[in-house]
């Protein structure tokens, strides 16, 4: 008798398991977007509102807070306060909801229309693998749209994309023969998700930079005509594997592909389009030849814009000020930068204001117009909106030692230049300094 209560009691056990796994797998596939965490996709259970107005779950915000973010995730706004408050009617409609729709759900059986979207949609990990090495069939499209939704569900997924024999290579062999542009585009999605894990760089380094088929046209073409999501993840692969001076060479010197990436950070609004732009800029514009080419295309100006605005968020605004800090560089760049005033009037707005990423690119950008290039036409551009008190604001944070060397540079000479400030016989080695 012993034997069958404990048999019954696992059989009860599974049942209910399993009737609880099948009903939140049905909440989770009819449940409405606005009870979705936007970090974890989950039905939220303890919805909570940032100072943005975005809701999220608890769990999934403490979390992203607990990592030094200081953005909503959604907006990417920099949070002039991490405090977040409950959302109790949210919580209220998401608990109706929830016992309303399991109380009483379908019953999955293996022909209803329900088990038939979980089949198409749910895809396991040898399924995948299916997936990679039979996209040439006539269900192509669908076929790569579900590779796309298997690598953003989870690192493991990403991984193991990134990790099977054939994964890699068999995805840039499809961008070498897909004439369909929406498989290309997934196709792109997938590599530019899969990339930052190991090894996959180098790979894609190798089958598309040292190949007998002239990838880069490719690209230049997805750039040309494809959707903005597609040339997004052109520009993030293309930072990817320009890995060394030769692969940035080539990316640089395929003609009108640098053009191109240019065309994408000043001609797009959408954040993520000209982070990745700019971030692909940086690491292909290392040569000389390079940054003359983007200073001519008119790069100054992009990035002078961006640091006037008001509506840029932090990744951009990081990316913006490191391009400005690569162009300075060489002559042209920095003569470029000497004439817009606005740009200069940017840099030094930006100081202390985004991130100290951003701070000790923009030191570097002032340092190369007012140090190295002596120029006037900087100095006093920088004088005239009181950059001097946020170089010396500069050197008391917990900046580098070589930032904080070139701060001193600046002041040395800045107060030259304003010989008649109170900070002209300032000595760059104090320690305390009061700008008032």
């Amino acid at each position: 008798m012993v034997g069958d209560k404990s048999t019954t009691t696992t059989a009860i056990g599974r049942t209910t398991n399993a009737a609880f796994k099948r009903d939140e797998l049905y909440l989770n596939l009819t449940v409405p977007n606005l009870f979705r965490c936007p970090i974890s996709m989950d039905v939220m259970k303890s919805p909570v509102s940032l100072c943005t107005g975005v809701t999220y779950d608890r769990t999934s915000i403490q979390a992203w807070l607990s990592q030094g973010h200081n953005t909503c995730p959604a907006t990417m706004q920099v949070l002039p306060s991490t405090d977040f408050t409950p959302n109790l009617t949210l919580r209220r409609l998401i608990h109706l909801y929830v016992h309303h729709t399991t109380s009483s759900p379908p019953e999955l059986s293996p022909n209803s229309s329900l088990s038939s979207s979980l089949r198409n949609s749910l895809i396991s990990q040898p399924e995948a693998l299916e997936l990679i090495k039979n996209l040439s069939s006539r269900d192509t499209a669908s076929s790569a749209t579900k590779l796309v939704e298997f690598v953003r569900f989870s690192e493991e997924n990403r991984r193991f994309v990134a990790n099977s024999a054939v994964g890699v290579s068999n995805l840039v062999e499809i961008l070498r023969t897909s004439e369909e542009t929406q498989v290309s585009d997934q196709i792109l999605l997938v590599l530019a998700i899969i990339s930052p894990e190991n090894g996959v760089k180098e790979l894609l380094n190798e089958k598309i930079l040292k190949s007998d088929f002239d990838y880069l046209s490719k690209f230049f073409w997805f750039f040309r005509k494809g959707s903005l999501s597609s040339r997004i993840a052109s520009a993030k692969i293309l930072e990817s594997i320009a890995s060394d001076a030769d692969s940035q060479r080539k990316i640089a010197e395929k003609q009108g592909l640098l053009f191109e990436l240019y065309k994408l950070s000043n001609e797009e609004t959408d954040s993520n389009a000209v982070e990745a732009s700019l971030s692909a800029l940086i690491a292909v514009s290392t040569s000389k030849t390079a940054k003359k080419e983007l200073v001519r295309f008119g790069i100054v100006k992009t990035v002078g814009e961006i640091l006037s605005g008001s509506e840029a968020v932090r990744p951009v605004i990081e990316k913006a000020v490191e391009v400005l800090a690569s162009v300075a560089t060489c002559t042209d760049g920095r003569a470029a930068i000497s004439e817009d005033e606005g740009c200069i009037m940017g840099v030094v707005k930006r100081l202390m204001k985004c991130s100290g990423v951003a701070t000790e690119h923009g030191i570097v950008v002032l340092w190369s117009l007012c140090c190295l290039a002596r120029d006037r036409t900087a100095q006093e551009a920088v004088l005239k909106v009181n950059g001097v008190t946020k170089v010396l604001l500069v050197m008391q944070s917990d900046c580098s030692a070589g930032v904080r060397e070139m701060c001193g540079d600046l002041v040395k000479v800045l107060r030259v230049k304003n010989s008649k400030s109170c900070l002209a016989s300032y000595e760059t080695r104090t320690t305390h300094i009061m700008p008032y």
